[in-house]
């Protein structure tokens, strides 16, 4: 088994099409770690993760980031994930703990988790104003939500397959997942071989527990279609909070604010959301921030 979680990009078809596939077992695990997942969040968050690290490899630039909001009326009430163009993802749940009984195909209920709602996809590419396009959701499960903001928002058809799959000890097993899409222009008869072998494809994490790479995964899908792969990305879940980022979000707080936490002369603790790292700050601390 690949011990580090990689993706691959590639293009199919004579360019027609485009393709991404992942393995992010160990950044899913690293995800539930660090903000300690009962199964169903590890499974969602861990599913929103691979697809949110294989969209921040369709970005461009080098300090492009994406952020995928997902936001619902189940117990979950939603989980926010950014990744940059490198490999680089991280994310966080709303509601970390919840527990619910198996869906009637005998998986965990992510769609019940996660209920009815919207997903936001926010991409800042350095302009003015970031790119915001937002979709509700169809099932909740994930990879069909995205699938339908793509062709909603950005009239590109996509399948996208991603999936978790848990131990006994509830640790991560398996994850990761693919999208494939379709560039204007494709062939009908691209567009055919392509439904036919996403149809014939039931299960990522069970080609991954067979020990599918992200190459085989894609050469499942598109082996037909003269598949080429481009590059192959380290993927991790990786956050860039540190000390001196939090001094800087103290500081641009104010120096009453500050004062006011001086006065109670204890340290403050600030916790980091997405990677649930804390940061302490004595009142000394505080007091040269101010100065």
């Amino acid at each position: 088994m690949n011990e580090t979680d990689y993706m691959v990009r590639a293009t199919a078809a004579d360019g027609q099409v485009r393709a991404f596939a992942i393995t992010a077992r160990n950044l899913a695990e690293e995800a539930r770690r660090r903000h300690n997942t009962s199964p169903v969040v590890t499974a969602a968050l861990g599913r929103l993760l691979a697809g949110g690290a294989m969209m921040g490899a369709m970005m461009k630039g080098e300090k492009d980031i994406l952020t995928l909001q997902v936001r619902g009326d189940g117990p979950m009430k939603g989980m926010t994930v950014t990744a940059d163009a490198g490999g680089n993802v991280k994310g966080y749940p709303l509601v970390p703990d919840v527990l619910l009984p198996v869906n009637d195909k005998g998986k965990l209920d992510v769609s019940g988790a996660v209920g009815a709602g919207f997903l936001r996809v926010i991409k800042d590419l350095g302009l003015k104003e970031p790119y915001t396009g937002q979709v509700d959701l169809v099932t909740g499960e994930i990879a069909e939500d995205l699938t339908y903001y793509f062709a909603a928002s950005e009239q590109t058809p996509s399948a996208v397959g991603l999936g978790v799959l848990m131990e006994k000890n509830n640790t991560v097993k398996q994850a990761g997942g693919f999208i494939v899409q379709l560039l204007p222009g494709a062939a009908e008869e691209v567009v055919d071989k392509l439904e036919q072998k996403v149809a014939e494809l039931h299960s990522v994490t069970d080609l991954l527990e067979q020990g599918d790479t992200p190459e085989e995964l894609l050469g499942r899908l598109l082996g037909d279609l003269e598949l080429t792969v481009i590059d192959r990305l380290p993927a991790r879940f990786h956050c860039n909070c540190s000390k001196e980022r939090v001094k800087k979000a103290l500081f641009s707080l104010g120096a009453k604010e500050l004062k006011e936490m001086i006065e109670e002369a204890k340290p403050i603790e600030v916790n980091c959301q997405f990677c649930n790292s804390s940061y302490q700050f004595t009142p000394e601390e505080l007091k040269e921030i101010i100065a």
